[in-house]
């Protein structure tokens, strides 16, 4: 065995530890990559590259997509989400791929009923994705069972279950640990996981809950916070030498920041208070290369480490929403509003009775306090556009939250027209149904995969990702030196495989092409 350094003084911190080496599962790929990059820095051929590095790292397993990361594919990328799956798990066989769903819902924001989330829960299995996190929005325990069943049922081999961590005057450590024991008790559910998306752990409050779960979870425990508030790498330290099995974290460009802390950094970390990590670092180093050419290549801003900032224990707003929010707020030329915006997401949160800010309702309050925000500017009042997520939600379409919702809010929106086209109660076809009804629509007889998506993506989107074939692979640049006027950058365009979009930074100047979709071919 390999002996690191350790620094005398921290090894009692070490010495605490009792479940053997720390296990890691990496979340460059998913969690990584929305956090700092919108979710779109990543193509398939991309995913593909890494992987092949990633499975050399002996992982507990790759956090590696979610319906939010397909839809953005097929979007923004006219990618086909099941070659990505099948990509992927081709270059890493021997690796658990996982997914994370928040329970009722895939690709589509609308909440997804048991036949269509069972055929999602079946494309992903068969597809290569073997490993589920279910971080269920409401903490919703009964609802956390029963999507842990299902995904056993269609061939998920590992279920992880969310105890999923946030700060409210209605949220108690007594709830999340009724819900830890529960998991422990499900058959369906093989390992539970403290998922902090607010990055909103300190290692003060790691001390008072890790032990309490560790004394009602037998099962592997895993951890999974994020480097906003600058706390994450310390409390990573204290969570391992409490006897968390399982530490979540980024690589490379793909860490810190608003995502995971960095493996890279970890391991210094857990060497000196002498921690053992069960991770190949060779391979480790290879796959933070690997990622940093990829960001190189696309000129993507890495994870940078983060200041102690106590604000985000404020707005609450998510690593994986943060970079959202950001790229939104940048394709309508209003990147200088994020602190307003962040501002009146406190305030929306309250109002709609302290939802956790996790996938959807972070996006819910988000889009929310946006929209507040230019209805000020315009001299209008707050919420005189609400969006139809929020008029679900607070429907209870989405569950009830466990604080109050603000009577005012209530009453604007039970006044909306638009409230009682929603709240009319629709009809769940079936999947046989479904499948007459868009085989009819395209003409064809559709397999399962084409149904699905049929089912949950607008055809605007689906058409172009049919129309470009297969994604192209991606390949490092070459060392040659770097294109210096236009005959060479042409050159140098035409040596590359296929593409779909260049990003070229020439000084200060920044240059984006994008291929339509029948010249790629």
């Amino acid at each position: 065995m390999t002996q690191h350094p350790r620094a005398a003084h921290l090894s009692q911190l070490g010495g605490h530890r009792t479940r053997g080496p720390v296990r890691i599962v990496d979340t460059s790929l998913r969690d990584g990559n929305q956090s700092l990059w919108g979710a779109t820095g990543i193509t398939t051929g991309m995913a593909e590259a890494a992987a092949v590095d990633l499975a050399q790292m002996n992982l507990a397993a790759i956090d590696f997509t979610s319906s939010t990361h397909l839809s953005m594919g097929v979007k923004f990328h006219h990618e086909n989400p099941w070659e990505r799956l099948d990509r992927v798990s081709g270059a890493a066989p021997d690796t658990l791929l996982s997914a994370i769903t928040t329970g009722m819902r895939f690709m589509s924001w609308e909440k997804a009923s048991e036949p269509v989330m069972r055929l999602a829960l079946r494309m992903m299995a068969t597809h290569g994705v073997r490993r589920l996190h279910i971080a269920e929005p409401m903490n919703d325990r009964d609802a956390t069972i029963r999507v842990a069943q299902w995904a056993k049922d269609e061939g998920f081999t590992q279920i992880v279950a969310g105890v999923v961590f946030t700060e409210s005057p209605v949220h108690t450590d007594e709830r999340y640990l009724a819900n830890a024991a529960a998991y422990q008790a499900e058959p369906a559910i093989d390992h539970v996981y403290l998922k902090d998306p607010g990055g909103l752990l300190t290692v003060e409050r790691v001390r008072e809950l890790v032990p309490q779960l560790r004394e009602v979870v037998h099962k592997p425990l895993e951890l999974h916070s994020h480097t906003t508030t600058g706390a994450a790498s310390q409390l990573y330290v204290t969570a391992a030498a409490l006897d968390v099995d399982v530490l979540h974290t980024g690589l490379g460009p793909l860490s810190n920041g608003t995502a995971q802390p960095s493996l890279e950094h970890l391991l210094t970390n857990l060497d000196a208070v002498g921690i053992e990590v069960d991770v190949d670092r060779d391979a480790t180093a290879r796959a933070a290369q690997t990622l940093w050419a990829i960001a190189r290549s696309q000129g993507l801003a890495a994870g940078a480490p983060s200041e102690f900032d106590l604000g985000a224990h404020v707005h609450q707003v998510p690593g994986g929403m943060m970079g959202t929010l950001r790229r939104q707020l940048g394709e309508i030329g209003m990147a200088d509003r994020l602190p307003r915006v962040l501002e009146e997401c406190v305030r929306v949160r309250a109002d709609l009775g302290y939802p956790i800010m996790v996938t959807p309702f972070s996006q819910f309050v988000g889009s929310q306090a946006l929209m507040n925000v230019l209805a000020e500017e315009n001299g209008q009042d707050r919420y005189s556009r609400i969006p139809d997520e929020v008029v679900r939600f607070v429907l209870g379409h989405f569950g009830t939250p466990e604080g109050q919702i603000d009577p005012d809010v209530q009453t604007r929106v039970r006044d909306l027209p638009r409230a009682a086209e929603l709240d009319r109660p629709v009809p769940e076809p079936s999947l046989d149904e479904l499948r007459m009804l868009h085989s009819e629509r395209l003409g064809r007889e559709l397999a399962d995969e084409d149904l699905l998506l049929a089912i949950v993506m607008p055809a605007e989107q689906l058409d172009p990702m049919y129309a470009a074939g297969p994604a192209p692979r991606w390949v490092p640049a070459s060392a040659g030196p770097p294109p210096t006027d236009v005959a060479s950058f042409i050159a140098a365009a035409h040596t590359l495989p296929r593409w779909r979009s260049l990003r070229i930074a020439f000084g200060e100047t920044r240059i984006a092409l994008d291929r339509p979709a029948q010249e790629e071919r």
